[in-house]
Formats: C-alpha cells, sequence, structure tokens
C-alpha cells in the first residue's frame, strides 16, 4: 500500500514538473524590475578625492602652522606616515572585500588612493602634534 502511494506522488510530481518547464511560477513577474538601482553620479570618486584632499590640506595645517619639536621630527614623520599607509591599506582591503574598490580607468585609482593616503597621514599627524599626549 506504501509503495503504491510513493508511486502516484512521484507521477504527480513528473507531471508537474512537466508544466513547469523547468522555470518558478514567479518568473513572469520580472523582479529585476523592482530593484532599484541607486545611480552615481558622473565624478563620485573625483569629488571623494577632492573632499579627502581639501581635508587634509586643513590637518596638515593645523600641523604645520607651529614648528615642528626640534627632536626626531624626521623620524616622527616616517612612522606617522607608515601609520597611515597601514590604515589606509587596510581601508583599501576592505573595500575589496565589499566590492567596492573597483576602478574603470588607471587614473581614478591612483587619484582616490593616493587622496586617501594623504588623509589618513595627514590625520595620524594631527592627532600626534595637537593631542600633547605624545610631546
Amino acid at each position: 500500500m506504501a509503495w503504491d502511494f510513493l508511486e502516484v506522488l512521484e507521477n504527480v510530481l513528473d507531471a508537474l514538473s512537466l508544466f513547469s518547464n523547468g522555470s518558478s511560477s514567479s518568473a513572469g513577474i520580472n523582479y529585476n524590475d523592482n530593484l532599484v538601482k541607486k545611480k552615481r553620479s558622473k565624478y563620485f570618486i573625483e569629488k571623494i578625492s577632492l573632499g579627502c584632499i581639501a581635508i587634509a590640506a586643513v590637518l596638515l595645517f593645523f600641523v604645520f602652522k607651529d614648528p615642528l619639536p626640534a627632536e626626531n621630527y624626521i623620524q616622527t614623520l616616517i612612522v606617522a606616515s607608515l601609520i597611515g599607509i597601514a590604515v589606509s591599506g587596510i581601508l583599501f582591503f576592505l573595500l575589496h572585500v565589499l566590492e567596492l574598490y573597483y576602478f574603470k580607468n588607471i587614473f581614478k585609482l591612483l587619484f582616490f588612493s593616493g587622496s586617501v593616503i594623504l588623509f589618513f597621514i595627514s590625520l595620524v599627524l594631527c592627532i600626534y602634534f595637537r593631542s600633547g599626549l605624545f610631546i
């Protein structure tokens, strides 16, 4: 008796698969049209890069407005630069993992990367010299 029930169920499922032709019942509804993709402006990357450069310029102005302390300032600049490059490298890795670090042009890549690196270096220098904790 149990085998007859399973055979009937198998025949019903085979009949249903013939009518569906391998597609789901929601194939007629185009869900891709319902998803609205937010389009970026034409110069989105350039605007972000210019913003990073402007903020970096302001931060560097605050750092270099007063003369730097005389002891080991070259070593301090090198270490702050390496810390800024490391932090920006972590940001670039996170953007790559999130699939947001892709560019159509090598110059956009260089402009964005350079401006972000300059921003983080200036941020580290500003934190180092303006906080007063390390001097």
